[in-house]
């Protein structure tokens, strides 16, 4: 080939599954990784949004979504998806979602909803512990292994868990190498994995892109488109990494904010508590003191009447030592005089 051509670039990957006259490649493709078998084998599929290059000239930001319908009614849902992040599976679940209720009408019944497959290959892996190039996804009930209902089809193609030097199994894994590898494959000269009709008609679709002037630049103008986007997308996460490292330090903020608030609380109410505490120590002190002044006053009284009581015996003691010696005298008198005091005395 003239340019080597990426076959899940956007408008690359559509034109592969989603173009009439690649109908064929699109059963193929879908047999292959549902493994419907026997009735539900696809054998025929409307494409209700084929391949329009406009699409792609005029929409940077398109996204691949191959739409689908068999002999059965049954529907199926294209994507490739080439950076996965957070809420893919809740764009998985709500895209289905969206094809099963479109089926019921107004006066329509329950009973006439058919199954739904989506197919959704990655190229950078989600599931990364899973450790597998393709999971499948249903309602159902995994302690007792009952199945609700099996309507609800989800299969996840991750690309980068898929080894490309393996030898092919089944043709899901043909599929996944041809996407991982038929870049590089001359179109002369394929490795026998891509010999197959189908593999030689996708081969030539991507030739299409590689020598087809037209085509060639709307590959570029979606290469570009996917770069810019991708840069976008980068600059977005790095934007929420941002955010995300911004509110981390915000909720460690408020965390610490609430806790210096929650200390100041414990230190007003411990100094409310300190202040009651002194009040109540002012108030004892004052009781005390008044107390004191009280015990004071008594133990100045008792003072002052013992001082008094010693006044008033000290005043009799003298009075009587006063009479004391009068007598003393006036006995001394009479024995000077001659007169009998024992007589006296005695009268």
């Amino acid at each position: 080939m003239k340019h080597k051509i990426n076959p899940i670039v956007d408008c690359v990957f559509k034109a592969l599954l989603g173009s009439e006259k690649n109908k064929n490649l699109l059963i193929h493709f879908l047999n292959a990784v549902t493994g419907l078998q026997g009735d539900d084998t696809i054998t025929d599929v409307v494409i209700t949004n084929p391949y329009n290059e406009r699409e792609f000239i005029d929409d940077k930001l398109s996204i691949v979504d191959i739409m689908a319908k068999c002999q059965n009614d049954f529907k199926y849902q294209i994507e490739i998806q080439l950076a996965a992040y957070p809420a893919l599976p809740s764009r998985v679940v709500y895209n289905w979602s969206t094809i099963y209720h479109s089926q019921l009408t107004k006066k329509g019944a329950y009973s006439e909803l058919k199954p739904v497959f989506s197919i959704w290959i990655l190229d950078s892996p989600f599931f990364k512990d899973a450790d597998t190039y393709h999971l499948k996804f249903g309602i159902h009930d995994s302690n007792h292994n009952i199945s609700l209902t099996n309507h609800l089809r989800i299969h996840l193609l991750q690309l980068s868990f898929f080894d490309e030097n393996k030898d092919i199994g089944n043709e899901t894994e043909r599929w996944l190498y041809f996407f991982k590898k038929a870049e590089e494959q001359d179109i002369n000269n394929l490795p026998d994995v891509l010999k197959t009709k189908e593999m030689i008609q996708a081969m030539e679709t991507l030739q299409d892109f590689s020598e087809n002037q037209k085509n060639y630049l709307l590959y570029q103008s979606r290469l570009d488109a996917q770069l810019e986007r991708n840069t976008w997308k980068k600059m977005m996460n790095d934007a929420e990494l941002q955010l995300k490292e911004a509110e981390k330090q915000f909720k460690l903020f408020e965390k610490q904010r609430k806790e210096a608030e929650k200390q100041q609380k414990q230190a007003e109410k411990q100094q409310k508590q300190a202040e009651k505490q002194q009040k109540q120590a002012e108030k004892q002190q004052k009781q005390a003191e008044k107390q004191r002044k009280k015990a004071e006053q008594k133990l100045q009284n008792a003072l002052i009447n013992l001082e008094k009581e010693h006044q008033e015996k000290e005043k009799e003691r003298e009075e009587k030592e006063r009479i004391l010696q009068e007598k003393e005298l006036y006995l001394k008198i009479l024995k000077e005089r001659g007169i009998d005091i024992d007589l006296i005395t005695k009268e």
